[in-house]
């Protein structure tokens, strides 16, 4: 038997967004499925919402929300008829021109689900995992395919829905969408846990953490090729030459360091053509713990 899953344990809290992350492969799509009671496990213990969703009934599925990436969606069928279909299933459902407006789904409702874009099919997608006013929302790639316009209407919904108190996980490739979203994030590798925590806590995991500092910062600028900093920064502090005149300074930066490399660029005339400072990103601690192999 080929196990999927092994090791993987986590907690999602009522009015957070909790985020699984994992390359291609790490086991977290399978994780959600169980979670949500559409695919069989052969052990461990799920509760949602205090039941077993592979055993529980329609009583737990109404209140749970439950948006795919893919599929799920009748392909002939038409955006509000749809909507009004699915709300004709709940006994207290979310109105559904209300989802219309807030989804800007109106102006694609005259076209057959086949005929949608990508991210047209996700608002709808959306609209129809929040019909049910469910108290726990599930969301796979929630911004897939969406223009920035569609991404920013989605991400203030999310965030609407989080601080009224709903619980809502979700997967996503995208680490900009995890880093602006999530209260709390899981990576997994493998079918287990490899890290978690808070955003900022994450932000500051790396190889440097083990000396007591954090806030990891990098530091990027453009000057004449074949510069040696040997002795301008303390160690822990990282300076590469990632191709010719480009120079990545990286670690626990403080106006000191910033300092002393000004005061050297001075001493030998160097005018950076360019810089940029900026903190680590979810992404790079993502790479870290992932690495950057393709599965």
């Amino acid at each position: 038997m080929l196990r999927v899953v092994s090791g993987v344990s986590l907690v999602a809290q009522r009015g957070q967004v909790t985020a699984l992350l994992g390359a291609n492969g790490a086991g977290k799509t399978t994780t959600l499925e169980c979670a949500q009671g559409l695919q069989k496990r052969s052990g461990g213990d799920i509760s949602l919402l205090g039941r077993d969703p592979a055993t529980a009934g329609a009583e737990l599925r109404s209140r749970v929300g439950v948006m795919l990436q893919d599929g799920g969606l009748p392909p002939s069928s038409r955006p509000v008829p749809l909507l009004r279909h699915v709300a004709g299933l709940y006994a207290q459902p979310w109105p559904v021109d209300d989802l219309i407006e807030r989804l800007g789904i109106g102006a694609f409702s005259r076209t057959t689900v086949r005929r949608l874009s990508g991210g047209q099919k996700q608002r709808l997608a959306l609209a129809a995992a929040l019909i049910g006013r469910p108290e726990v929302l599930f969301l796979d790639e929630p911004s897939a395919g969406l223009d920035p316009q569609s991404r920013q209407l989605v991400f203030d919904l999310i965030s609407e829905l989080r601080d009224a108190g709903m619980g809502i996980i979700l997967t996503t490739h995208l680490m900009d969408d995890a880093q602006r979203l999530a209260d709390y994030v899981y990576i997994i590798d493998g079918g287990r846990n490899v890290a978690e925590g808070t955003v900022q806590e994450l932000l500051q995991r790396s190889p440097v953490v083990e000396t007591g500092a954090d806030h990891i910062r990098t530091l990027e600028f453009e000057a004449v090729p074949g510069l040696d900093f040997a002795g301008v920064l303390p160690d822990g502090i990282a300076v590469a030459e990632t191709r010719a005149g480009s120079y990545c300074v990286t670690g626990s930066l403080t106006p000191g360091h910033l300092a002393a490399l000004a005061g050297w660029w001075e001493a030998h005339g160097i005018m950076p053509a360019s810089m940029s400072l900026q903190a680590r990103s979810l992404e790079d601690v993502f790479l870290d713990i992932s690495g950057k192999d393709i599965r």
